[in-house]
């Protein structure tokens, strides 16, 4: 159980990590997959479309086909009267070689500069102008952009006045204040993600906006190292992202991290297999930034390793030396050289500083953590293989056997015998007895190919044993006497020869009968069964007929009072209207009177309430017409 809790342990740190420190960075594949994802949005089904694609192909350093039509899209779809389609397409127009605009949207940007604009629409209009190599009036921009913000200071609008603030000339440290005021609305995920609830883009834009204004006015952003590291987390979290927007922004947004005046975060990854043995001891990591890219020269130490099982320390401060004529973001330690580890599951704290004493830059790390799992060859001892009674009436028959060896004889075992078989499992390095996670022992018949697995449980000295009362287990063999093959099955996540063993052939011989139908004419408890077949509750009994008919008579006798008192006081019926309306209002109730009766005896819930809608219909209609002529009449 110990075991199992620590690779599902192990697992965990694996899959997400349990430090800030990213553990992932954005590969090449990812690379390669957003570039192809970027390439199918051609042919283009609109104009911003067009824009983060080719954009986005343009930061990925790759060649955007058909650049002559690309170029002839953005044209066709450009609109001067429309600031959106003037930025988007300027956009594309830099970006592709050789692709130029009419210069007929000045007034249009210009006449666009007032507060009853968006601040998304103030951006569009400055990049713009900056796309067309435009004068931007910057202080009545900052004067239009504070009043634009007064209204409307979402996190999507301080975003956007970041990235104009960033455009601009003179003195914008207004704009400059409000990035702390954005950076405290972030929501934290997880103790290691920091993101604003409109999603990865407006994430992307406020953290771009925030680095490109400290970098023009050459002040340090209000974002701590620790505010860093986690969006830097969620940047690479949502590298997956499908809409072009955002995997557009988010890209911007990696490669912000990889190159600002301020801070780099550093990644820590494993690098090959998890796995270190005897034949394989070193453990190799990866220390880039989010891109993947070498950091230069770096200081790079395993703090700690630590036993997930006992969290025994084995090993501390030991230096990792680069991958010689390898990857310059590889460094690497013999692992089983420096510790002399026990077969397990560890986690390595890996402390990560610049080997550039002028590189303020570098977010530092003492807290990554790779997890590593140390294996090693297991061995099978003492192997043994016998017979007994039942009753332990005589000595066990044993045989025993070596891997990978099996059983000379045939063994025979009938129902009136057990089957035992014990062993012991050792480190082949260190000789020590050891458990597993998986030990079975499986049954294959020879003729059937009809397999039956068994746990092998270890006693309290750890040794492997394992008992088959043939009688007893018969059922489970569906009495299928004959020749089987038993195997011995050893599996383990730090062991690296898993096996299975084909230790005996053993001949059983169970009681007759079984699967079959029973010699009286009953059907055998393990034969097919017949198939179920549902069935509606049974209608509960009726009372015997005496009781319903007396308490009908019971029922009928206020009915049979009122017409002995008609009789005795007289009834006048000279007020009957013997109208069509009458008469049919009268008959209606009859006929639910009558209906209720059949529901009774007969009819079920929803034959009653199908006839009751029809005569109900018709009772309601003589009887508003009734009603209707009476109240005329009065």
């Amino acid at each position: 159980m110990a075991r199992c809790s620590s690779f599902l342990l192990f697992f965990t740190l694996a899959v997400v990590g349990q430090a800030l420190t990213p553990t992932t960075f954005f590969t090449t594949n990812d690379q390669a997959r957003l570039r192809a994802h970027f390439l199918a949005a051609s042919p283009y089904k609109d104009l911003p479309t067009a824009h983060y694609s080719i954009l986005g192909l343009t930061l990925l350093g790759a060649a955007v086909p058909n650049n002559q039509e690309a170029c002839k899209y953005a044209q066709s779809k450009y609109d001067p009267l429309k600031v959106d389609s003037v930025y988007f397409a300027s956009s594309i127009s830099k970006a592709l070689k050789g692709c130029m605009l009419p210069p007929d949207a000045g007034q249009t940007l210009a006449d666009a500069v007032n507060e009853n604009s968006s601040v998304q629409d103030l951006f569009y209009v400055v990049s713009a102008m900056k796309n067309l190599n435009q004068v931007i009036d910057s202080p009545k921009v900052s004067k239009v952009l504070s009043a634009l913000l007064k209204k409307d200071d979402s996190i999507a609008s301080l975003g956007y006045s970041f990235h104009i603030a960033a455009m601009l000339s003179g003195n914008v440290d207004t704009f400059f204040d409000r990035i702390e005021d954005a950076i405290v609305q972030a929501d934290e995920v997880d103790g290691k993600y920091l993101q604003f609830e409109q999603g990865a883009g407006t994430t992307a834009l406020v953290a771009i906006g925030a680095y490109q204004l400290a970098e023009t006015l050459n002040k340090p952003p209000p974002i701590s190292a620790n505010q860093a590291m986690k969006f830097a987390n969620y940047f690479v979290h949502r590298k997956h992202t499908a809409n072009y927007r955002s995997a557009y922004l988010v890209l911007r947004a990696l490669k912000t991290f990889t190159n600002n005046k301020f801070h780099i975060p550093i990644a820590v990854t494993m690098a090959g297999q998890t796995a270190v043995s005897l034949e394989s001891p070193t453990v190799t990591v990866q220390v880039s930034n989010l891109l993947g890219e070498s950091l230069g020269k770096l200081n790079v130490v395993a703090e700690k390793a630590t036993r997930l099982d006992d969290s025994a320390v084995v090993l501390s401060k030991r230096p990792l030396k680069p991958v010689p004529g390898g990857d310059q973001t590889l460094y690497e330690f013999n692992l089983m050289t420096e510790a002399k580890p026990s077969r397990g599951f560890y986690e390595i704290a890996i402390d990560v500083t610049s080997g550039d004493v002028n590189e303020k830059r570098l977010l530092s790390t003492s807290d990554a953590l790779v997890s590593v799992k140390v294996t090693t060859a297991v061995m099978v001892a003492d192997a043994e293989v016998s017979l007994v009674d039942r009753d332990q009436s005589t000595a066990p028959k044993g045989n025993k056997v070596n891997y990978p060896s099996k059983v000379a004889t045939v063994m025979e075992a009938d129902y009136h015998q057990k089957l035992l078989m014990k062993f012991m499992l050792k480190d082949k390095l260190t000789q020590e007895v050891m458990k597993v996670h998986q030990a079975f022992v499986m049954f294959t018949n020879k003729n059937t190919k009809q397999e039956i697995i068994y746990v092998a449980e270890p006693d309290t000295k750890d040794v492997y044993k394992f008992d088959l009362d043939v009688a007893g287990k018969a059922a489970e063999f569906s009495g299928v006497s004959g020749q089987y093959l038993m195997s011995l099955i050893i599996g383990d996540a730090v062991i690296t020869n898993p096996f299975t063993w084909n230790i005996a052939e053993v001949k059983l011989k169970f009681p007759e009968g079984l699967g079959k139908d029973n010699d009286d004419g009953t059907a055998s408890p393990y034969a097919v069964k017949p198939e179920i077949k549902h069935q509606f509750r049974e209608p509960e009994k009726r009372p015997p007929s005496i009781i319903s008919n007396a308490f009908t008579a019971l029922v009928l006798v206020p009915v049979l009072v009122l017409l002995i008192m008609w009789f005795k006081i007289g009834v006048n019926m000279g007020n009957f209207p013997f109208s069509p309306s009458a008469l049919g209002f009268h008959l209606g109730l009859t006929c639910i009177f009558g209906l209720y009766y059949y529901f009774w005896i007969q009819l079920n819930m929803f034959d009653t309430m199908k006839y009751l809608t029809i005569v109900g219909g018709i009772t309601f209609f003589f009887g508003n017409r009734l009603l209707g002529s009476i109240a005329s009449k009065r």
